[in-house]
Formats: C-alpha cells, sequence, structure tokens
C-alpha cells in the first residue's frame, strides 16, 4: 500500500495561512501599517483604490530593509522581530509571526520599493502568488513603499465574497483608527479613490481622538489616569449624558495594541452603573501598560484576543479608576483652557452695581413719514391710478401724517378677514374616519386592548407604531415622493469623517423620505428641511441611530440598504413604551395597523399583537 501523506508546496501553504491572517482588504491594511510603525516610521501614508480590491499602498520614511531582506520577508516564518521562544513573552512590537507578507503575497499582485538609510540605492520587487517576477536595484527614498495589488486575483470565490465597497471602506477605516489612536506621535494620512479621509498631524492623545473623532468629542471626553504596580492606566471616558444605545467607540489597548476584552468591557459598564441610562453604552479611550510576561496575545492571527495572569485585579482597579474619574467630574467643573475670552466680563465691570437699562422714546418719530414731506404715492399719476380712492377707511389720508393714531385708522376692516392658523403642535397619528375599532384601552401605557368586528386584541404600541412607520417611510422611498417641512433656521450638526462618510452614502434615500440638506462638509451636516413625520429634536437621534445601525448591518444591494434606513427611522420614531395615548390616537393607530401589508410581525420579526379569546381566559382562570 503506497503512501497518503505528503508536504504541500509552499505556494499552497501560504493560501492555506492567508485564509487567516487576510480575511479582507482590512486585514491587509493593518498588517502594512503595523510593519510601518515597527520599522520607527514618523510618517505614513494610506493610499486605497475600490475598498482596497484594486489597490492598497503604505508609503513610510522607516528604517527600510536592505536587498536580502526584502526578498526574504515574504517567506514563511521570516521576521525580524523575535529571535526565540522567550521573546514571546517579551513582545515590543505589533508583528512577530512573520506570515502576514508570506499570506498576502500568495493571493495578490505585491510591488516593494524599500531603501536603508545612508544607501545609494534601493531595492525593487515584484512579487505574483508567492512568485518574484522581477528584482533590481532603483533609486528611491528612505524608508518603504509597499503596493499590494489585485487582492484574491487567484481566489475568485474569496473575491466573491468580499462585500460592498461601503463596507470594506468603513472596515480598512476601523483598522486605520485603531492604529492612528495608538500612536499619536506618528503623521497618519488616509486617501481613498483621491480623496483624502484623514490627515492627522502628530500630537499628544487627546488631539489625536478630537481629529479621528471630529470636535464635538473634545467637550465629551473626561481623563482618567491610575498608576499601580500591575497596571498603569491613561485615556478618556465619555461622559455619561453622551452614553449611546449601541457600541461603537469603545477601545482598549494593552501595551499599544487594540484589544477585544468583554470581561474589562463589563468593569468600565459596572463603573456606569446608576449615572446612564439603562440599554446604552458608555463611550472610553483607555490605553492600559502591563508587564509583557503578564499577557499573552500569541491566541488568534489577529492579535485582538488577549489572556491576562491577573484578571480580576485588572477588572478591579479598572472600575474604581473609572468611578473615581466620574466621581471628580461630577463635583469639580472641568477648567476649560480654550474658552473665549470675549465672553467674560471685563474687569472694569466686575464691581460695578447692575441697574435697570434706560430707554428713551422719540414721540415725534414716524417711519412712514418722509424728508421734506415727500411722497411717492401722492403724485397726480399715482392718485389718477389708483384702485381705491374716496371714503375707503383703509387708505391713509396725507392731513393724518403727524398723529400716530392715523396709522391704525381703519383697522376694523379686517376684523372679518379669514386668519389661516399654521398649527405647529402635530398629534402622533393624523385623524381619520374610525370604522374598524369599537373600543379601546391603553394598559400601563405600553399594550392597547381593543375590540375590534374581528374579536378582542391586545396590541404591544411600540412595534405597532414601529410597523406603520416602517411602510409608510419604505413606501416614500420606493413608490412615491415624500413631503418635506423646511426649517427656519437650518440646524448644524457634527460629526467624525467616518460618520460623514455613512451619511454621504445614504444622502440621495434620506432626501427621499424628507430630509433637505445644505451641506454635508467636513466635520458637520446642515440640515434645512425634514420630513413631516419628526421635529427638529428628533434630527440628531435619527442620524445618530441610522450611522450605528449602518455600521452593523450589512447591504449587499440597494434595496437592503433602503430597507435599513426604514427599518431604522421606524425603531427611532415609534412611540416608546410609557407614552400615554388618547382614545383617538390609540384608535388611529390600530386602524393604520391593520392597513398594513404585514400586520402580525414589527420590522425585525417580533409578534405585534395577540387575540384574546374566552378559551385563553378560561385557560388563565383554569374554569370551563
Amino acid at each position: 500500500m503506497s503512501d497518503i501523506i505528503q508536504l504541500l508546496p509552499d505556494h499552497v501553504a501560504n493560501q492555506i495561512a492567508a485564509g487567516e491572517v487576510v480575511q479582507r482588504p482590512a486585514s491587509v491594511v493593518k498588517e502594512l501599517l503595523e510593519n510601518a510603525i515597527d520599522a520607527s516610521a514618523k510618517h505614513i501614508h494610506l493610499i486605497i483604490k475600490n475598498a482596497g480590491k484594486t489597490l492598497i499602498q503604505v508609503i513610510d520614511d522607516g528604517t527600510g530593509m536592505s536587498e536580502t531582506d526584502a526578498r526574504l520577508c515574504f517567506e514563511r516564518h521570516a521576521t525580524s522581530k523575535i529571535r526565540d521562544a522567550e521573546d514571546l513573552f517579551n513582545l515590543s512590537t505589533k508583528g512577530f509571526r512573520g506570515e502576514a507578507m508570506a499570506s498576502i503575497a500568495a493571493i495578490a499582485q505585491i510591488e516593494m520599493k524599500t531603501k536603508k538609510e545612508g544607501q545609494e540605492l534601493g531595492t525593487r520587487i515584484f512579487i505574483e502568488g508567492s512568485k518574484i517576477t522581477n528584482q533590481e536595484t532603483i533609486p528611491t527614498a528612505k524608508g518603504t513603499n509597499t503596493s499590494v495589488k489585485n487582492l484574491f486575483f487567484n481566489i475568485p470565490a474569496r473575491r466573491n465574497f468580499l462585500k460592498s465597497d461601503a463596507v470594506e471602506t468603513r472596515h480598512i477605516i476601523d483598522e486605520f483608527q485603531r492604529v492612528a489612536l495608538v500612536h499619536p506621535d506618528i503623521h497618519f494620512i488616509l486617501n481613498h479613490n483621491n480623496s483624502e479621509i484623514f490627515n492627522l498631524p502628530p500630537g499628544n492623545l487627546k488631539q489625536r481622538i478630537v481629529h479621528v473623532f471630529g470636535k464635538k468629542t473634545n467637550e465629551r471626553i473626561i481623563p482618567i489616569h491610575e498608576e499601580t504596580d500591575v497596571l498603569k492606566l491613561t485615556g478618556f471616558i465619555v461622559k455619561p449624558d453622551f452614553t449611546k444605545k449601541k457600541r461603537g467607540d469603545q477601545f482598549f489597548f494593552v501595551n499599544k495594541r487594540f484589544i477585544k476584552s468583554p470581561y474589562l468591557h463589563h468593569a468600565v459598564n459596572a463603573a456606569f452603573e446608576g449615572l446612564k441610562e439603562k440599554g446604552t453604552h458608555p463611550g472610553y479611550f483607555l490605553y492600559l501598560n502591563v508587564p509583557t510576561n503578564t499577557i499573552d496575545i500569541n491566541i488568534h492571527p489577529t492579535k485582538t484576543e488577549v489572556k491576562f495572569d491577573n484578571e480580576k485585579i485588572l477588572y478591579e482597579i479598572l472600575r474604581a479608576a473609572v468611578k473615581h474619574s466620574l466621581g471628580q467630574y461630577n463635583i469639580v467643573p472641568g477648567i476649560d483652557f480654550t474658552k473665549d475670552k470675549n465672553l467674560e466680563t471685563p474687569y472694569g465691570y466686575k464691581d460695578k452695581p447692575i441697574t435697570n437699562p434706560k430707554i428713551e422714546v422719540d414721540a415725534n418719530f414716524n417711519p412712514f413719514k418722509t424728508e421734506n414731506n415727500f411722497n411717492p404715492f401722492q403724485n397726480e399719476k399715482a392718485k389718477s391710478s389708483r384702485p381705491f380712492s374716496g371714503s375707503n377707511p383703509s387708505v391713509r389720508q396725507k392731513n393724518n401724517e403727524g398723529n400716530w393714531e392715523s396709522l391704525y385708522h381703519g383697522i376694523e376692516s379686517l376684523a372679518n378677514v379669514p386668519v389661516v392658523e399654521n398649527e405647529l403642535h402635530q398629534e402622533l397619528f393624523e385623524t381619520k374616519e374610525i370604522k374598524l375599532v369599537k373600543d379601546s384601552f391603553q394598559i400601563q401605557n405600553k399594550y392597547i386592548l381593543c375590540n375590534l368586528n374581528t374579536g378582542t386584541y391586545l396590541i404591544h404600541q411600540h412595534l405597532a407604531h414601529q410597523r406603520v412607520l416602517y411602510e409608510k417611510f419604505l413606501a416614500n422611498i420606493t413608490v412615491r415622493e415624500a413631503s418635506s417641512q423646511q426649517l427656519l433656521f437650518p440646524i448644524s450638526i457634527s460629526y467624525s469623517k467616518q460618520e460623514l462618510e455613512i451619511l454621504k452614502t445614504i444622502k440621495d434615500e434620506l432626501e427621499s423620505t424628507g430630509f433637505l440638506f445644505e451641506c454635508l462638509a467636513e466635520e458637520h451636516v446642515i440640515v434645512s428641511g425634514i420630513p413631516t413625520t419628526i421635529n427638529e429634536s428628533q434630527i440628531s437621534i435619527v442620524f445618530e441611530q441610522l450611522i450605528e445601525d449602518f455600521k452593523e448591518d450589512i447591504q449587499e444591494n440597494s434595496f437592503s440598504q433602503l430597507d435599513m434606513i426604514s427599518k431604522s427611522l421606524a425603531k427611532t420614531l415609534a412611540i416608546k413604551t410609557g407614552t400615554k395615548l388618547s382614545e383617538v390616537e390609540q384608535e388611529v393607530l390600530i386602524q393604520e395597523l391593520f392597513e398594513c401589508k404585514e400586520t402580525q410581525l414589527s420590522p425585525f420579526s417580533k409578534k405585534i399583537y395577540t387575540t384574546i379569546t374566552r378559551k385563553k381566559i378560561d385557560h388563565i382562570f383554569n374554569t370551563h
């Protein structure tokens, strides 16, 4: 019987390893950025085309590589970071496995140009599917310039499973932010399709957070600092007033490496207990520094999962430090060194007594009287062509100019003119003729018990309103033109660059629902019109929910994107549990629910109502 076990060729082994190391374009971005940082670069430029599917290019001014190192770095298990197994417990670099570049080279076309400082010429290498196709000596700048083109060109099945450009771009931005946040001393630039998304100059930690997430973050975060024998903790936490319903701005960094830790996240949540609304999540940017021999990061290829030797101690220290920082924020107001001096009271006026302002009135002032008693409406031509004259009381006579009472002469003639009132108060539901509902009762401001022609129903008011709004918004976007109300004063809302990119992606769909935008600028959005179903106070809430939903949902086609927007708007604007409804509002809600195409399930597949029958009631009381 012949032997059946054999060694795999190197290019096959590399493609297998690439399945874990390179899951999507964002994985390549992460590896290349970390290599640039390990090379002590101070300026890193990331260039992306077509969400990384066509090109991922990283240019740095690091130490560069020699001709031999440039060729050897694409071999499996070739690394400059460690020498033996003991080094795994004393890691100070991002990479150490020696698999990333070999895995990338197995599934892409790579061009690398590199030169060490002090050398006159550098090296350029072309690699395609793990095979070096060309190597030459060229003049180039100090550092390394790596271009990864046509990712997964030789594995079409993997390429077909990549998501839309918008989704893949968001993953790339996430990886870029995680690296940039932990290295505020490095200048980072991100360009996507010839458009600059980020330009982050070097600075301190707070400046880097504000540059990444927008100016609004500056007033929302408070510092945290704690230093013990087992942990040095620095960073910022978001004030309890700005907690979100979705997880988004939670960042843990351990020894300058981004990690995910549900256990430590629970510690932060415990510190916020009683200070935030139920169901919301606090934001934080926490940087932990622990001894390298007390942490194991060699668990997963992404290196985002770690193990601590003393997790319980870290949990208690973290919870106590966050509580202490929150306590200082609640008791001592923060000092703002960037306060506008023009708003402060001048010292010369500090001790002066406060008096009522003096108002002088000119009794002889008449705004309708012109100089030299000239009135353009009193010439002969104007008199002959005037449609009203004589005894008409609505026409002011010239001889009454000097008397202010004449200005109101004839106003009584306007008493019978019909006045069109602008109704500012908007009911939750439009009033319509009720034919379906016989009677209804609200239970605990959450459920509606109603008696209809077809039986008795117990309806969940929030889920029912979700279904009604969902079908309305979906119809507005896909079928008919939505109505919009113009704002008297446009509203400006600040967002981070990533959030603005999401809003730009769904701008057309939002305009289909009734939103009107004056501007989507670098860090803010100006809204000039909103749908008639919402009010001004709900704009930021709606956009925040939309952004969070868009980050989490995977949009495969245009309809799924429209569906997501409709669901998000319905979830945000639906009446909440605890809202008291009048009888008319209850009946209209029920009427609109049973006019929907789907009446039993909410947009999120939750049961909206149940039928109350005599049999069910008898079963509850165990009677017949």
